[in-house]
């Protein structure tokens, strides 16, 4: 089974926040300007990621799928921009 996978190019993130208002499930904002996602949100919010990473005026927020061998396990939490 695939999940939804989601990768921020840290090079590239200038921390603008758009992807926080179209998908707050997965993006969120810190008070020091850094910014967090889960790179490996709910199937549920798929359209809402999908939206978040269009909105990206920097295009740094890939979207994939990764199999069930590497899976949420490898993926689970929150990482950090």
């Amino acid at each position: 089974m695939k999940h939804l996978s989601v990768v921020v190019d840290l090079s590239r993130c200038q921390v603008y926040g758009q992807c926080v208002f179209a998908a707050p499930a997965a993006f969120s904002l810190r008070s020091d300007d850094s910014m967090e996602f889960d790179p490996a949100p709910d199937e549920a919010i798929r359209e809402h990621i999908l939206r978040a990473a269009k909105a990206c005026p920097v295009q740094a927020i890939s979207v994939g799928w990764t199999d069930d061998a590497i899976g949420r396990s490898a993926t689970d939490g929150r990482s950090s921009a």
